[in-house]
């Protein structure tokens, strides 16, 4: 089974990418979290691999982080999330921000969430609540023992904006795809500092 694959990118869409490795070209499918932070198009670049075997396919699927792998292998054992919702869901929260979502019982947050209904939420909450504390950091912990709200990591503040664009009448996917340009354009330090309005704003600028 292929782990992970470090090689030059030779192509790269939001969602999927193909790595060069020797000469060989493997097509990679990835959430926009992730495909938003790969370098670009000719750089050398590392991603963590799960491999999908199946009796009419052979699909990659790479990540980011590690957490992020984990979090994905931890969906696709949940009855009624395939690959490819693990990933729509993954698009628009960080493993970190999931995790807590999940720890927390947040179903508003959880059901934000590209094809998550209640009864996925519920599930996720039920089967998973114990099984994520490997992807919540210190922050997380306070945060989820009643700390301040205000200073959510910025999963949290994505999470609220891809919400905010779908209670505008925003389909998931196109928030999603949104929210990644946005912060593809933004320098990391400034987004670090954006509150959920301040996101919001120029999310909505990228699709008038």
């Amino acid at each position: 089974m292929i782990a992970c694959l470090k090689g030059e990118l030779f192509r790269k869409e939001p969602n999927r990418a193909i790595i060069d490795v020797g000469g060989v070209g493997y097509e990679v499918f990835l959430s926009l979290t992730s495909g938003e932070r790969l370098p670009g198009v000719g750089s050398e670049v590392f991603v963590h691999i799960h491999t999908s075997v199946r009796e009419d396919a052979i699909t990659l699927y790479g990540f980011w982080e590690q957490e992020e792998k984990e979090m994905f292998l931890l969906l696709t054992s949940v009855s009624g999330i395939g690959p490819k919702l693990a990933l729509n869901i993954l698009s628009g929260i960080t493993a970190t921000g999931l995790g807590r979502a999940i720890s927390a019982r947040d179903l508003k947050r959880l059901t934000a969430l590209s094809g998550v209904g209640k009864k996925t939420a519920a599930r996720l909450c039920v089967e998973l609540k114990d099984k994520v504390g490997f992807a919540i950091g210190d922050d997380d912990i306070s945060f989820l023992d009643g700390g301040d709200p205000a200073a959510a990591p910025e999963s949290t503040v994505s999470s609220d904006v891809i919400s905010g664009l779908i209670n505008l009448g925003y389909p998931p996917a196109r928030a999603q795809q949104a929210l990644a340009a946005v912060r593809h354009r933004i320098p990391p330090e400034e987004l670090a500092g954006m509150r959920v309005e301040q996101l919001l704003r120029e999310t909505l600028r990228s699709l008038a």
